[in-house]
């Protein structure tokens, strides 16, 4: 994938566009949790409550497969020819962003 083409609006338009800047342009890692703060939040407070109620293995086993969403979706991106930070912050918000799809 070229280099102007990675990292940019398309890996964020997530959950809040009016993060995004007006163009094409770099993405912080900053714009990319602001734009997933709404998901961000929602699961960590279910993290929390399954912690509190049930048990703490619990809330490893859905920290556990957070990580391996993440992780099949940076390996799938980065074998797309992406660069590795697009593929991490490509990852982080498509798992963001199919977890709230059921919300």
């Amino acid at each position: 994938m070229r280099p102007e083409h990675c990292v940019t609006r398309n890996h964020i338009e997530v959950w809040q566009g009016r993060v995004l800047p007006s163009g094409p342009e770099r993405i912080r890692f900053g714009t990319v949790l602001r734009g997933s703060l709404l998901p961000i939040l929602v699961w960590t407070g279910v993290a929390c409550f399954v912690y509190f109620v049930y048990n703490p293995l619990v809330a490893t086993v859905l920290g556990g497969l957070f990580t391996l969403s993440f992780i099949v979706g940076f390996a799938l991106r980065h074998r797309a020819k992406h660069s590795v930070r697009c593929s991490v912050y490509g990852a982080l918000g498509g798992v963001l962003d199919k977890s709230m799809a059921g919300f």
